[in-house]
């Protein structure tokens, strides 16, 4: 078995070995209908947005990725600078190596050092004791602690879990006695409406649906074995869109979070137009640091920013909130998943005349 370090440079290497910026996370199926009044300027709007008792800035995120080595302790730290320059939030990958392995500590607490007023979050897989939790989120001193669902990645894994049996029961614990919010998130499978309602039946609140189109666990994975291939589960779980779509009976009931295949300003305000409250990027933004530097990804997350207040100027939108008013039309696949689940899609089509816009 391989040390947890290589696998942690494994992981972050293969995520950028298998970056593809035209992925495949139908959100070409959304399109916004164009309305030609918007009835406002580009200096009213706010991008701000909150969850989870946190207030940010601006409706994204960095997602979680990194950290467990020395390599990766320099990725974080480039991370960490990219989220401290630009005003953004920002997640570590997987606090366990560090539980685990507490030479590796200083590999996810570079975050806190060098964003030390920004918001973080601590991460943690499924299956963590209540006292790990606890653990994870006093090293980092983290305002939040994202626990990952990842079984399809646990199974592909040649040294992955293979007892999922006391998940549910145990995010159930921590999410009851935690001083910090929880956010329960996929790695890139997507959820449906019966795992958000069993999120919501053991007291979670913010949820990271976290579609299949970017990063792809069980393709790293997969890549990883030597030998017994498991190329069927490559293409597993759904979609960023198709997620979203399914969670859209828990919006009211639910924080919504949005990652997976997340490359584009639009893409962000389509995720906000179904309801999410922030947009998580992992992939897109490990690319830009390792392909483009530090001060590049700041330049490229900014003209996001400006290129946001563009696109809700567009649709009339002066909040990210007024995009839930907003006339989204679905198309192919999506739409025949919506139609196989039984989702009302030709709702969202006319909402603005539903409210008189």
């Amino acid at each position: 078995m391989k040390p947890a370090t290589n696998r942690k440079n494994e992981h972050v290497s293969l995520a950028e070995h298998f970056y593809q910026a035209d992925n495949d996370s139908s959100f070409a199926d959304l399109q916004f209908v164009h309305h030609s009044f918007s009835e406002m300027q580009t200096n009213e709007t706010n991008l701000a947005t909150s969850f989870a008792g946190l207030v940010m800035s601006f409706p994204f995120y960095i997602n979680a990725m990194s950290g467990g080595s020395k390599w990766t302790k320099q990725v974080n730290e480039k991370l960490a600078t990219v989220a401290r320059e630009t005003g953004l939030a920002m997640a570590t990958g997987s606090v366990s190596a560090a539980l685990k392995d507490p030479t590796v500590s200083d590999s996810f607490t570079i975050v806190r050092e060098a964003n030390p007023n920004g918001l973080v979050f601590a991460n943690l897989g499924a299956g963590q004791t209540v006292e790990n939790a606890k653990r994870a989120v006093d090293l980092l001193q983290a305002d939040a602690l994202q626990i990952h669902l990842n079984t399809p990645q646990e199974i592909v894994m040649p040294e992955g879990d293979r007892d999922f049996s006391n998940w549910l029961s145990e995010i159930g614990q921590i999410v009851q006695q935690m001083d910090v919010p929880v956010i329960v998130k996929e790695v890139g499978f997507g959820m449906s409406r019966e795992t958000l309602q069993l999120l919501r039946s053991i007291g979670v609140k913010t949820v990271d649906i976290s579609g299949k189109g970017g990063t792809n666990f069980a393709q790293i994975e997969n890549y990883r074995r030597k030998d017994y291939k498991l190329d069927l589960l490559e293409d597993w779980g759904q979609t960023t869109a198709v997620s979203l779509l399914e969670a859209q009976p828990y919006t009211s009931e639910l924080e919504i979070l949005s990652s997976g295949g997340i490359r584009t300003p639009l893409d962000v305000v389509k995720s906000l137009a179904l309801g999410a409250k922030a947009v998580g990027l992992s992939g897109h933004i490990l690319h830009l640091v390792l392909k483009e530097g530090v001060d590049d990804t700041i330049q490229t997350i900014e003209h996001w920013k400006e290129q946001l207040v563009s696109i809700f100027t567009l649709l009339g939108c002066r909040v990210s909130t007024d995009l839930q008013q907003t006339d989204v039309v679905v198309t192919g696949q999506t739409k025949d998943w919506c139609e196989a689940r039984q989702i009302d899609y030709q709702a969202l089509a006319k909402r603005s005349a539903k409210n008189n816009h």
